[in-house]
């Protein structure tokens, strides 16, 4: 797939670390990054503060997408960056830019909400309606917090990737999250955790006689439905450590408990619009607003 990695900034410390993590990715892909600053006709910064004028206003977002540039390319020699401002509904220019990049990375503001540099339901917007992957990277995210610690105990960027965390339904998988997140996993050199989540049996709550051997016999048959699923997978990818988590329970709750040492987390979200728009489901909500690390959010059909 040829394109672009895009980040949206706005100059908050979230979308700053959107645009860090967006170079570093662009880098392991070999790919542009394009930065993409968006200004509302009537900008929320002269609605708030009517003695900023247009035109200073227009000199600092220029300044802003400037700078950061600039500070990318230092800091990340070699790579290319591209830099565009645009004007309009922020939601809509951004489904827009998607279109031509290969995946689009927003800033997101961390526990409680996905506001970042835009405010929450226009991210949710965002994330509900593009079909290309979007990545949320919350403030603060460094270089090393996706890797393991040096001997010294120390995070750093010259140690091993965590690994990559895929929130799977083994149900209804679908390749393109998939071969994104074993992709993902191969260009870090780190191994993927597949977490499968399937409900308790109902008899559990009651304590009837045999549960025990009923929760074994469904454990080991849904570890065996997730090997199914995942053995192609490990055949094209033979380089990548693959670790099956199969357990019963919440699948938001296992997904955001699994994702807590990774690098990246995955999860798929089926393109599905209807009279009020498109659809995240709740395990991607859960993740989008309570896993602490990047999280993709992979559409498929």
């Amino acid at each position: 797939m040829s394109g672009t990695v895009t980040a949206g900034i706005d100059g908050s410390p979230e979308s700053r670390a959107a645009a860090e993590w967006a170079a570093r990715e662009a880098l392991l892909r070999g790919l542009p990054l394009k930065i993409v600053y968006v200004s509302e006709p009537v900008p929320r910064r002269l609605a708030q503060n009517p003695l900023l004028a247009a035109e200073t206003y227009q000199h600092w977002a220029e300044q802003m997408v400037r700078e950061s540039a600039e500070g990318i390319r230092l800091r990340h020699p070699g790579i290319a960056v591209v830099t565009e401002q645009l004007t309009g509904s922020v939601a809509d220019i951004l489904c827009e830019a998607s279109a031509s990049a290969e995946l689009l990375v927003l800033g997101s503001r961390g526990l409680g909400g996905i506001g970042g540099f835009l405010a929450g339901s226009v991210s949710l917007s965002v994330v509900a309606r593009v079909e290309r992957p979007v990545v949320l990277v919350r403030a603060g995210e460094r270089a090393a917090d996706e890797h393991r610690t040096d001997r010294a105990g120390v995070p750093s960027a010259a140690a091993p990737f965590r690994p990559v965390v895929l929130g799977l339904d083994i149900d209804d998988p679908d390749d393109t999250v998939l071969r994104f997140a074993f992709d993902a996993a191969a260009r870090r050199k780190a191994p993927l955790r597949a977490v499968h989540s399937w409900p308790e049996p109902p008899t559990s709550f009651y304590r009837f006689t045999g549960d025990v051997e009923l929760h074994e016999s469904l454990a080991h048959g849904q570890a065996e439905l997730l090997g199914k699923v995942l053995r192609p997978w490990r055949q094209k990818f033979p380089d990548v450590e693959v670790i099956e988590s199969s357990r019963s329970g919440s699948a938001a709750q296992n997904l955001v408990e699994d994702a807590r040492d990774a690098s990246l987390a995955v999860v798929g979200r089926r393109i599905r619009t209807g009279v009020f728009g498109g659809h995240i489901g709740h395990v991607v909500h859960a993740a989008i607003h309570h896993i602490t690390v990047p999280v993709a959010v992979v559409a498929h059909s």
